[in-house]
């Protein structure tokens, strides 16, 4: 009886010239392969960062700054029975104070994990 089902082949990624990519691959092949993608964080992804290996921007500090400020103007309204003008008012107020805080803040603690990281790459 002939066989039905198929067995499913995987997509090699060739290139051109005819040789395969495997720096592509996300799936290791042997143990060794998977320990080794396993120490340096290389996953599905390939590279992985974290939250504070990226320098901070404006647009990110402007962003939280919204955030806190609007958060801020509904607890005055909701909470506290403020009027809209009033509440808007000092929001924005809390805008202008949050948005270089953020920046300012978040710009001394990447520096202080910056000089950390290259004394721990300078000890080991």
């Amino acid at each position: 009886m002939a066989q039905t089902k198929k067995k499913r082949s995987r997509k090699k990624r060739g290139t051109q010239a005819g040789n395969l990519d495997t720096s592509r691959r996300s799936r290791p092949r042997s143990r060794a392969e998977a320990r080794n993608q396993a120490r340096s964080g290389g996953g599905k992804g390939g590279r992985t960062m974290q939250k504070g290996d990226a320098p901070p921007t404006w647009r990110g500090a402007t962003i939280r700054g919204l955030i806190a400020a609007g958060v801020f103007v509904l607890l005055l309204l909701l909470l506290f029975g403020r009027p809209l003008a009033t509440s808007l008012i000092i929001g924005v107020v809390m805008l202008i104070f949050y948005i270089p805080a953020g920046y300012y803040m978040d710009l001394y603690l990447w520096r202080r994990r910056e000089r950390q990281r290259i004394r721990a790459k300078s000890k080991g």
